[in-house]
């Protein structure tokens, strides 16, 4: 259900590459999270790096929403960079496993398969 991958970069640069990734593949990044700082600011430590990159496919998101507007729920994809046990970690849920549970469409299927293997592209130009 998750592709996760490791990178020696400090999750702040491999946030950067990440941005830069999600661009060189038609996507765009419409909200960025910065999750330690936020819980930290709400009294709630978080010890370790989070960060949380909304990323999304005109285009894509335009044939699911098309096909079946109650794919909301699942729009738009996340990316996630963050430290754990001293590593830095670069993962996401794999879209195909996502909308299958939520959906049979042939056609969503075809669109969470394309949009995956972009995702993986973008992650893995990032490590």
């Amino acid at each position: 259900m998750r592709y996760i991958i490791e990178t020696n970069k400090t999750p702040a640069a491999a946030v950067e590459d990440l941005r830069a990734a999600v661009a060189k593949h038609g996507f765009g990044v419409l909200h960025a999270y910065d999750l330690q700082e936020t819980l930290n600011s709400k009294g709630f430590p978080l010890p370790h790096a989070c960060h949380i990159l909304e990323v999304c496919n005109p285009e894509q998101a335009s044939k699911v929403l098309t096909e079946d507007i109650g794919m909301n729920i699942a729009l738009p994809c996340r990316i996630s960079v963050y430290e754990e046990d001293g590593q830095t970690k670069i993962a996401t849920a794999l879209p195909t496993k996502l909308l299958s549970a939520l959906s049979a469409s042939p056609a969503l299927a075809a669109v969470a398969e394309d949009v995956e293997t972009k995702m993986k592209a973008m992650m893995n130009d990032a490590a």
